[in-house]
């Protein structure tokens, strides 16, 4: 079965599960400003004013405009396609009469970015079309039920995201035999990419390279800084395949010259970074809240002397690498609710920290995992030991 058509099932069953009856989602020229559900559910981009219905009854109805019709109309994942030519006010009104919601659930949300798809001036556009009705009062976010159908993969999914991994590792271990000191880190990151895409991979955000502690690990590009003997090179990856993403991070060190073993620092940081991403694993349940695993890998840190890491341990992975939904954090601000969601079996998360070491570099590790009912599930083979040049 086709996987948007597969979601549009889980959708209805979810509605029904949390006694909604109608998810509605609302976008116009999608390819300038798109509502991160369309990829999820819909499929296909739109150009005039459009309405995606979803019902607990088990109904999909795109109304859109006539020239977006046919697309929709072949898909075959929706129940019924309905088009319109000088405005669609009229027509949306009569829908919403003939489905008779008690709910109308939006894509609105302060905290959850793939559950904000819904524009203020359409939402003030959605207003002006209830006007007069009672269901201009009936709307309410669909902050949750975003958040339930993005977060519960279904195996198809799932079994995306692990060939988007394993495609990521085989580009490391390829890697590997070509990168030598003195490359620079965007010579690096050409050489990872150009892997990835040859086994028919996309690239599922920048490569990071940090050669040593030239330049702080993070969200940058890679610099002209230049891998030197006694570096730790650090690489934070991803691929995408058949729209889903892989999100990793390995390590490799390279010698001085003369130098017989790894320095003992990095050995032990290197341990105790692979020891907090078992152990959080093993506790990655269904029930348990984010910010609970997140304070064992901190308390991990603290009790052996170590920093503890500025960012979440572990973020949903999916259609887009930060994919929504809870998190595996802390209880900050800037996460809102997201650490006190319950984790679900089915949920993709990474599990990511880091011990930076001042003269060698950052020793970071990630791995994607799925949750299960005893634990966490690696989707590739997690990096055990550090590989030495």
């Amino acid at each position: 079965m086709d996987l948007i058509k597969e979601k549009i099932i889980q959708a209805g069953q979810l509605l029904k599960e949390m006694d909604l009856d109608l998810w509605l989602i609302f976008v116009r020229e999608t390819m300038m400003h798109t509502d991160p559900m369309m990829t999820l559910v819909v499929g296909h981009e739109v150009v005039w004013q459009s309405f995606f219905a979803y019902t607990s009854k088990g109904d999909a109805i795109a109304l859109v405009g006539n020239l977006d019709a046919e697309d929709f109309k072949r898909s075959g994942c929706f129940t019924e396609v309905l088009s319109y030519t000088g405005g669609v006010s009229e027509d949306f009104r009569k829908l919403i009469k003939r489905l008779k919601p008690r709910h109308i659930a939006v894509n609105y949300s302060p905290v959850n970015p793939a559950a904000d798809g819904l524009s203020h001036g359409l939402y003030l556009l959605l207003k002006e079309y209830l006007k007069g009705t009672p269901y201009r009062a009936r709307l309410c976010p669909a902050e949750d039920f975003c958040t339930r159908l993005r977060s519960r993969k279904n195996r198809a999914e799932i079994r995306l995201i692990k060939d988007a991994a394993l495609i990521t590792v085989n580009a490391w271990d390829k890697s590997l035999e070509e990168i030598k000191p003195g490359m620079s880190e965007i010579e690096i990151a050409r050489i990872i990419d150009g892997h990835i895409m040859r086994q028919g991979g996309e690239v599922a955000f920048p490569t990071i390279v940090n050669a040593g502690d030239k330049t702080r690990p993070g969200h940058g590009l890679p610099t002209h800084a230049r891998l030197e003997r006694g570096d730790l090179l650090h690489i934070d990856f991803g691929a995408r395949l058949g729209g889903y993403c892989s999100d990793i991070q390995r390590l490799v060190y390279f010698r001085r010259r003369g130098e017989k073993t790894v320095p003992g620092e990095l050995a032990e940081a290197f341990q105790l970074v692979k020891r907090i991403i078992g152990t959080a694993a093993r506790n990655c349940r269904p029930g348990v809240k984010g910010f609970e695993i997140d304070a064992l890998a901190r308390n991990m840190l603290d009790e052996n002397g170590y920093p503890v890491y500025e960012h979440a341990l572990g973020h949903q992975l999916g259609r887009d690498v930060h994919d929504g939904g809870a998190i595996i954090g802390p209880l900050w601000e800037r996460y809102g609710i997201t650490p006190t969601i319950p984790l679900e079996a089915g949920n993709v998360f990474t599990l990511e920290l880091e011990i930076n070491l001042p003269g060698i570099g950052c020793v970071g590790l990630e791995e994607d995992v799925c949750i299960t009912a005893k634990g966490a599930r690696f989707l590739c083979q997690r990096q055990l030991e550090l590989p030495v040049k």
